[in-house]
């Protein structure tokens, strides 16, 4: 496996990269001097910050150019935020329940936007990690929501600090919970219903001391495997189709928070690293399987 670069660095703890079209990258910088979503440079050399929300987190990007944003505490809410610099807040809570960390983002087959909420408000958690508590609770959530009329549906709750979510190659979809460090699978209905959760992979490397460590970001490749941020554990761990650990890429910081595959034909993915504060690139010789735009 080749580490081709770092790509960009000295970000404030960054996550959600997103592919522009132009072939600039979007990331979000969670700390909280930054707080805002950036674009770098299609060549890594520059970045400028875009909108300054508080603390965003996952990103997507629809079809008519507008990024969509989770921000997990300026309120906990849904953004939209253009590349001019216009931000709105769209929604802070879903089917009557009021967001405590959303958390990451990703278009269905539907067109529907499926987010995460990780349960827990942020403060809280970080305060509660800082002391080495682990009794705090949390019940993370998984929503679908639709965009026209920003009305959100509960589809799943209980999860232990709901994270990154990707659909698959099979169209169904999965999560990560970073607590219990699985993987869950839905199968996905027309409808945009889901069948039960099922634990589909244990990310976490049992041989390693322990810790807090468990599943982030993930992206899908066009082979169908699954390329998942294991933050606490410092690596990209690659899943096959049945759920199998197949190869796990280091990267430069311990904590890395999300992935997303390059242009068609480069093979190479690229992983925002939060401790290391930069953008890495990793060949790993397969592309991207297409990402769901919105309606």
């Amino acid at each position: 496996m080749i580490c081709d670069s770092i790509f960009h660095r000295g970000l404030g703890e960054p996550e959600g990269p997103v592919l522009l079209p132009s072939g600039e990258w979007g990331v979000v910088e969670m700390t909280p001097e930054t707080g805002c979503v950036s674009l770098i440079s299609s060549d890594g050399s520059s970045k400028r910050i875009v909108v300054k929300t508080g603390r965003p987190n996952g990103m997507v990007q629809d079809r008519s150019g507008s990024l969509w944003v989770a921000e997990s505490m300026n309120p906990p809410s849904l953004l939209k935020a253009e590349l001019d610099g216009s931000c709105e807040v769209v929604m802070t809570a879903g089917d009557g329940i009021e967001f405590m960390f959303p958390n990451d983002l990703a278009f269905g087959p539907d067109g529907a936007l499926y987010m995460t909420d990780s349960g827990v408000h942020c403060e809280q958690f970080v305060k509660a990690r800082e002391q080495g508590r682990t009794d705090f609770p949390i019940d993370g959530k998984l929503f679908r929501i639709e965009l026209e009329d920003s009305t959100a549906t509960l589809l799943d709750d209980g999860l232990q600090f709901a994270n990154g979510l990707a659909f698959g190659a099979d169209r169904a979809l999965y999560v990560t919970a970073t607590v219990t460090g699985l993987v869950y699978r839905y199968e996905w209905n027309d409808d945009g219903t889901l069948g039960p959760r099922e634990d589909f992979a244990d990310l976490v490397d049992h041989s390693q001391s322990p810790g807090f460590k468990g599943g982030d970001g993930l992206a899908v490749g066009e082979n169908g495997f699954f390329y998942c941020a294991v933050v606490g554990q410092g690596d990209v761990t690659v899943i096959d189709t049945d759920g199998n650990v197949v190869e796990r890429i280091n990267v430069g910081g311990d904590q890395p928070t999300n992935v997303a595959f390059g242009p068609k034909g480069s093979g190479d993915i690229y992983v925002t690293v939060k401790d290391a504060g930069t953008v890495e690139r990793h060949h790993v010789g397969v592309d991207g399987l297409a990402l769901l735009p919105s309606k």
